[in-house]
Parts: structure tokens; sequence; C-alpha cells
């Protein structure tokens, strides 16, 4: 996520910027709480707690207003997009390819990376979820359904931004790759700075951001159900009698609400930036799904999961699959891990401030967490995981 990394605090570095927002110089100095995004942390925890509080049946109907909702301001932006003048300019930018990028073998480690996040995979999130569904659900035709809906909507909303970029470059005289940007930069400084210059621009904001928080809302949603699942599985006994599930959800949605109080002080940028950078790195997510490759692949079989897919489906899955979990993927992951490692930078900003040696220590933490816990949990071992795979079971 080197790429995406420098945005935020890129782009509010200023002395202005420090002012408007109440920055602080750096992460070393907190500061005071803004009371105006506490009470916003606080109203999306409450939100999205009373969203999943009874289970996956009442978060699936929820989800049709979340997930739906997203799609039809997206069109909307699209259409309004595509109207504004410059918007051509933007298009072709975004469907014209840079042939001498194809060479940056960072860009292949970030598309990578991208594509594993963008399909939750290693998440657990599909696991999860998949678990409630009826042994012979179409597992496999969800699966290349949800691929093929994935990069649509990706696909669409790089018209979306590119075409809002185009006005944007056209309306302030300058090439559209001075004002097109990556990740969270891109999604809080410089569309919100697009959405401005438009007529109406309140409408217009009041959708993108409207959309945003749906779509981080049904992030959370699936999160949060893994990890509940998670620990009811593990203690069935205690975990499946009346109201625990609402109480551990409690607790867990309070204990995450006053960590993230830090993310509201004047230096919380800093935290969210670091967060940003090591926390979502692409080297957990990488390696992650290397292992699960190798165990379904090698340690319960390819040719046995493929027997338990015709089980559940009726259909047996192309033999490309086969190689992909066995070959394929896992190769393609750990000479992304490992590329991660040799082309690491640590996290700075344009305006020259360096974060202290503690907190890269901290960061690295954040992304080796998840890597050290599959050796940790393989040493274990676990009498049970076969079987898991041999019969499969909905809830």
């Amino acid at each position: 996520m080197q790429i995406v990394g420098a945005t935020v605090v890129d782009c509010l570095v200023s002395p202005c910027s420090r002012g408007i927002l109440s920055m602080s110089g750096g992460i070393e100095e907190v500061g005071s709480v803004k009371w105006e995004l506490l009470l916003c942390l606080l109203a999306c925890w409450v939100a999205c707690y009373f969203c999943i509080w009874k289970g996956v049946r009442f978060t699936g109907k929820v989800v049709y207003f979340t997930a739906v909702f997203p799609y039809v301001m997206l069109a909307i932006l699209l259409v309004r997009g595509l109207t504004l003048p410059g918007a051509w300019q933007g298009v072709v930018y975004y469907l014209y390819p840079d042939p001498s990028r194809l060479a940056d073998f960072q860009v292949w480690m970030e598309a990578a990376a991208q594509v594993l996040f963008s399909y939750g995979v290693s998440s657990g999130a599909l696991i999860t979820l998949g678990s409630y569904n009826k042994i012979h659900n179409n597992c496999y035709k969800d699966s290349l359904w949800l691929c093929v809906l994935n990069s649509a909507t990706s696909f669409i909303s790089g018209f979306v931004v590119f075409s809002t970029l185009g006005f944007m470059a056209e309306k302030q005289g300058i090439s559209i790759d001075k004002v097109a940007d990556s990740g969270p930069g891109l999604a809080f400084v410089v569309f919100p700075q697009a959405v401005a210059l438009m007529p109406l621009p309140q409408l217009w904001a009041a959708c993108f951001f409207l959309m945003l928080i749906l779509l981080g809302l049904d992030t959370l949603f699936a999160g949060l159900e893994t990890i509940i699942s998670s620990v009811i599985d593990m203690f069935p006994g205690q975990m499946r009698r009346p109201w625990r599930r609402e109480i551990v959800l409690f607790f867990f949605c309070s204990i995450s609400f006053i960590i993230q109080i830090s993310l509201t002080t004047q230096g919380g940028v800093y935290v969210f930036q670091l967060i940003d950078y090591y926390g979502a790195n692409g080297i957990c997510v990488v390696f992650v799904s290397a292992v699960q490759c190798v165990a379904v692949g090698w340690a319960f079989g390819a040719d046995r999961m493929c027997d338990a897919v015709q089980f559940m489906t009726g259909q047996r899955p192309w033999g490309y699959f086969t190689l992909c979990w066995r070959y394929f993927t896992p190769l393609i992951c750990m000479v992304c891990f490992f590329g991660f490692f040799l082309n690491h930078q640590p996290l700075t900003t344009s305006g020259g401030y360096m974060y202290p040696d503690w907190a890269y220590s901290v960061g690295w933490a954040m992304a080796l967490s998840s890597v050290v816990a599959v050796p940790i949990w393989a040493h274990r071992g676990h009498p049970h995981t076969a079987s898991v795979f041999l019969v499969p079971s909905g809830r």
C-alpha cells in the first residue's frame, strides 16, 4: 500500500490545512479530541451494532438497502459525471493504458494485493458468511457471479471517478495526472474538491458521502459477523444461550469505539495514516491467501475439495481451479509477499514529516500480527480441522 499510503497526510500537511482541521504537528502530539468526529464515530458504531445484533438473518435484510443503495448513487454519479465538461478527457485517461508501467514490479504487487483485498479474500468474511448457506447451495455459481459483479463494479466506478477528475482538470486548466490521486486521498480530498465545483454541490456531496458511509457499514458488517461467529463456534455451549451474542457484540463494539477515539484527536490523522499504511498492508493479504491455497490444494487436497464442491452443487469445478489452488495462486502470492519486503519504503509525507521509530515498530507489529498467527496456530494444531471440510454443512 505504499502508493496509497502517503495521500491523506500529504494533502493536509500545509499550515492552512492544519489550522482548519486542528491537526497537530505529528503522531506524538495527540492534542484534544474533536467532539464532532467523536459523535460521528459513536453514531456509526451504534448503527452497526443494531444492524447486526440479531444475527446474519437480520443483517441480510439490512444489507438489501445498504448494498443496493450505493449502486443507485453510483448510477446517479455516473450519469452526472459523464455530462460534465471535460469528462471525456478523464475517460480517455482512464481507458488508455501506459505500457511503460507494466514493467514496474510495484504495480503488479499493488494490483495483486488490491484484487485480493477487493474480493474479501483472506479476511474470513467469505468463509463465515458462506457457512450460513444451505448444504446444497450452488457456491460454485455464487463465486463466479461474485467475481463478475465485483470486477464490473470496479470498472464502472472508474468512469465515475475519472469523468469527474477530467472535469476538475479542465476547470483548473491543468493536466489530469496532476489531479489524479489514489486511495483515501481520492475519496476524501480530491473527489470532494471536484464535487464542490459542480452545480448544486451540496446535492452531489450528500450522494457521494452517503454512498461511502453505506459501503463502510457493509464492510464492517462482514468483519464483525466474522469475529462474532468465530467466538460462537469456539464456545458454542456458552455463546448459544439467550442474549449472549448481543452482550459479546456490545462489549466488542464498545472496546473498538474506545480504541478508535484516538483517531478523533488532533493527531488522529497520523494514527489513521499509520493504520492504513501498515495495518491494511498487502503483506498480510497475500501471505494469508497463499497459506489458504496451500491448505486447500495440498493439506486438505485439491481433489477432495473438488469432491466436496461436487457433493454440494452437483457439478465438478474446472481443472483450472485445481492448478490455481496448488500452483498459480500460491506462487504469485509468495512472489508478491517477498516483493513487498524488498521494495518497502518507510511511511513519510511530502511535507517532510518522519514518524518516530516507535511508530514504525507499532506499524510493523500490526502488519505482521496476522502473518505470525498462522505458524502459531499451525504449531498448536487442531484435531477437528479436517472434519470441517469432510462434511460440508450449513448453520
